[in-house]
């Protein structure tokens, strides 16, 4: 299971229901909670501070119009994810001028496309790069993943999410989740491993 932060004294369930009849300070207490956490996934998503503001309040908002159809199958925060990539992902196609890749194209599970020759790093980057450095050149590869396979990355290696709650908040089968985020991770390991070698190659240029 994915770890969530706990705050002391904060009963997320309680909070719901006291919110579902009519407690808006109960509310604001959820809000308080996971604010920074849904702010911090949307500007991943959409890469734009603005976005993700816009996101941050659409999603609670759109939450508290709808929490009576909260049933109380996964966890509260597990849905208000769902509803936060939904608008986040919204904001993408609303700006996204090539549609020829839809961002729901459906995800082949094929073993064969899985099978890939990674190259190996011929040394440490944290022999390389500071770790300022290599957190910015993590984060430049997450962003350049297609939105299928960066939200996935995101909620299940980033907001630590289990694989479950993770299909449970974008609304896919588990199977599907795990191939998404296995592409995920080999696009990664390319990426990362292309920037290491250009470092490898860069340092060695001058000598």
């Amino acid at each position: 299971m994915g770890t969530t932060t706990v705050t002391p004294g904060f009963d997320e369930s309680a909070l719901v229901a006291r919110a579902k009849d009519g407690d808006s300070e109960a509310f604001s207490e959820l809000v308080s909670h996971y604010d920074r956490r849904v702010f911090r996934m949307a500007k991943q998503i959409t890469q734009n501070d603005d976005d993700a503001e816009d996101v941050l309040q659409e999603s609670f908002l759109k939450a508290y119009t709808h929490l009576d159809n909260f049933q109380g199958n996964s966890k509260f925060y597990t849905w208000l994810v769902r509803i936060a990539v939904n608008e986040a992902l919204m904001k993408l196609r609303k700006r996204r001028s090539d549609r020829t890749v839809p961002l729901d194209e459906p995800i082949d599970t094929g073993e064969d496309e899985m099978v890939r020759e990674i190259a190996v790093w011929d040394e440490n980057p944290e022999d390389t790069y500071s770790r300022e450095e290599l957190g910015t050149i993590l984060d430049s590869a997450v962003q350049s993943l297609r939105p299928a396979y960066r939200t996935v990355f995101i909620l299940r290696d980033i907001e630590e999410l289990s694989i479950e709650e993770t299909a449970q908040a974008l609304n896919l089968s588990i199977s599907a989740v795990k191939s998404r985020l296995l592409r995920a991770r080999l696009q990664l390991r390319e990426k990362l491993t292309r920037q290491f070698k250009r470092k490898g190659d860069n340092a060695y240029a001058d000598l």
